[in-house]
Parts: structure tokens; C-alpha cells; sequence
């Protein structure tokens, strides 16, 4: 029953259940630089392109990410990701979108 007390932890980081996961865990760290790179640029005004380019694809990868998660580790991760996403997409939509000033 020792390992009752003392999960197996071994394995991709990202893994709870021993397994590799690299697909899910690619799609993890896409969302999350994503997210993050939204999520910053989204206060800036001039760079609405960015923020709001990357919010979205950040959206798009973390909702399949989220639906071919299989590990609590990973859907929180991605979680993380989705809403800086979100934030960095609005952001930039407020400020002037996916095609202000480059498209009339």
C-alpha cells in the first residue's frame, strides 16, 4: 500500500497518470505563450493586430487542447492559457480588431 501513499510521478511533467502525453503537452505550451503574448501585448493600443491575432489562435489551440486533454495538469495549464488568451483577444478587439486600420 506504499504506493497508495506515494503517487508515480515519473514521466512527462505535464502527466499525472505515467504516460507521455507530447501532443497535449505541445498544444499546452503554445496556448500558454499565446496567451501570454496577447495578454501583454493587449495594453499596448498600437499593437491591437498582435494581441488580438495571437488571442485568438491562443483560443483556438487551447479549446483543442482542452478536448484531447486527458490529465487534470493539463487541463489546468491550459485553463491558464485560455484566459490570458481571452483577455489579450478582447483587449485587442477593443482597440481596434483583427483588421483596424489595415482593412476599411
Amino acid at each position: 500500500m506504499a504506493q497508495a501513499l506515494r503517487p508515480n510521478t515519473a514521466g512527462s511533467l505535464f502527466a499525472t497518470d505515467g504516460k507521455p502525453h507530447p501532443l497535449q503537452d505541445t498544444l499546452l505550451a503554445v496556448t500558454v505563450v499565446l496567451g501570454l503574448t496577447a495578454f501583454v501585448t493587449g495594453f499596448f493600443h498600437h499593437l491591437h493586430l498582435l494581441s488580438s491575432w495571437t488571442g485568438l489562435v491562443g483560443i483556438l489551440t487551447g479549446a483543442y487542447g482542452q478536448w484531447i486533454s486527458e490529465t487534470t495538469r493539463e487541463r489546468f495549464g491550459l485553463i491558464l492559457g485560455l484566459g490570458a488568451a481571452g483577455v489579450g483577444f478582447f483587449l485587442g478587439m477593443a482597440h481596434g480588431g483583427l483588421f483596424g486600420g489595415v482593412i476599411n
